[in-house]
């Protein structure tokens, strides 16, 4: 993959309004406008063993990148960067896979920008979230689809809840600062989120994350390093549970209650590059980060619990000389225990490769295998193995 199209991967995510990798840049009076975006689509095929008893599925649909068209603009106002972006991001497949199925339009970045190189900026809007970002945006899937269990409508998973939780797209408050040689600091208030389980709809608490990195390159070696922080309080709630008796003529209504606890988390994460090869160590550890009992999804605070969480991933990519494919192999996993009596471990457990190839500068072609494993400890876990091919376009 060549460097204008792996700057675009990245830019994809956090701003297609980036001078450096717009498509389409128009001046217009004292402002600059950015037109940038992808359209992606693949063939994939999932098996389905072990504990699940669904049958193979096969879909036409958008890859852990959604199609997208960002429109930014930027301008210098007294003394100040100022800049402003929209992105409306898109799947390919009809959501619901059936006659009339909708799929839906999602506006997930929406944000205002201003400061100035000397002291940095701030950012007020929704964008991706602070925690967790580099892991998402260094996933050598984001040109693919990773793990595609259990989804379908606008994108697939990649890497999420199989190594690393989804940052997501949150609003939110964030300061940055100067760039040191190399070192930068991030720290955001965000919109406060609800536990998942339904017990925490006050939105009493703000949530907050934090995020250090350092870029270096010595010789022939490039990369950076990171670590990032999260917390947000969680406040006690009531859960209503609704079930039917055998006759399915009677519906009981059971209340249950869940405490106050606060969600905390950290990660720590590194990536080089020299020459054609590229790696990436990622880790993380925290409570109530997720919780979730068998979902695949990745969210944070999906249970209502101070779950027990950790995860992580590693990856190796090399780029083969004089054709510009590049290969790439990657392991990782997800594990989280709830904290309620007797709870097991659910782990989420997957080993991806990939070939990505640059048929032009804005055209890459990708085949991509994945295999996953997920469930309780102690029992029968449900088995996907899924094949991807198709392609992905940036302009």
């Amino acid at each position: 993959m060549n460097k204008k199209l792996g700057l675009a991967v990245a830019g994809a995510l956090v701003a297609f309004s980036s001078a450096a990798n717009a498509g389409i840049t128009i001046p217009a009076g004292d402002w600059t406008v950015d037109l940038g975006g992808n359209v992606n689509a693949f063939y994939t095929h999932t098996n389905y063993s072990g504990a699940s008893t669904a049958a193979d599925k096969n879909t036409i649909q958008a890859g852990l990148l959604p199609s997208a068209i960002g429109i930014g603009a930027k301008t210098r106002q007294n003394d100040l960067d100022v800049a402003v972006q929209f992105t409306f991001f898109v799947g390919s497949d009809s959501g619901g896979q059936s006659s009339g199925g909708s799929n839906s339009l999602n506006i997930r970045q929406a944000f205002m920008t201003f400061g100035d190189a000397s002291w940095g900026s701030i950012k007020l809007g929704r964008d991706l979230g602070v925690y967790g970002s580099d892991a998402i945006l260094s996933d050598m899937t984001l040109l693919g689809v990773g793990s595609a269990a259990g989804s379908n409508g606008t994108s697939t998973l990649g890497r999420i809840g199989s190594g690393y939780m989804y940052a997501d797209w949150i609003g939110q408050i964030a300061y940055s600062t100067p760039n040191f040689n190399g070192f930068q600091a991030t720290a955001a208030l965000t919109q406060g989120w609800s536990n998942g389980a339904g017990g925490d709809a006050s939105n009493n608490n703000l949530g907050y994350q934090g995020k250090v990195t350092y870029d270096f390159a010595a010789g022939d070696v490039t990369g950076r390093v990171w670590v990032s922080g999260i917390s947000q309080k969680h406040e006690a709630g009531t859960v209503s549970y609704s079930s039917s008796v055998a006759t399915g003529s009677t519906v009981i209504t059971t209340n249950a209650a869940t405490p106050s606890y606060t969600s905390t988390g950290f990660d720590v994460g590194a990536k080089a590059s020299m020459g054609p090869v590229s790696v990436v160590g990622y880790y993380y550890d925290g409570e109530g980060l997720s919780g979730s009992q068998g979902a695949l999804n990745g969210l944070l605070f999906n249970s209502g619990t101070k779950s027990d969480d950790n995860g992580g991933y590693v990856q190796a990519t090399v780029a083969v000389p004089g054709v510009g494919t590049k290969l790439g192999a990657s392991w990782g996993q997800s594990l989280s225990t709830a904290n309620t009596t007797g709870a097991r471990e659910f782990s989420n457990e997957a080993w991806i490769v990939g070939a990505y190839h640059p048929l032009t500068k804005s055209v890459n072609l990708v085949a991509e295998y994945n295999d996953q494993e997920y469930g309780l400890d102690n029992a029968v876990k449900t088995k996907a193995k899924t094949v991807s091919l198709g392609a992905i376009l940036f302009f």
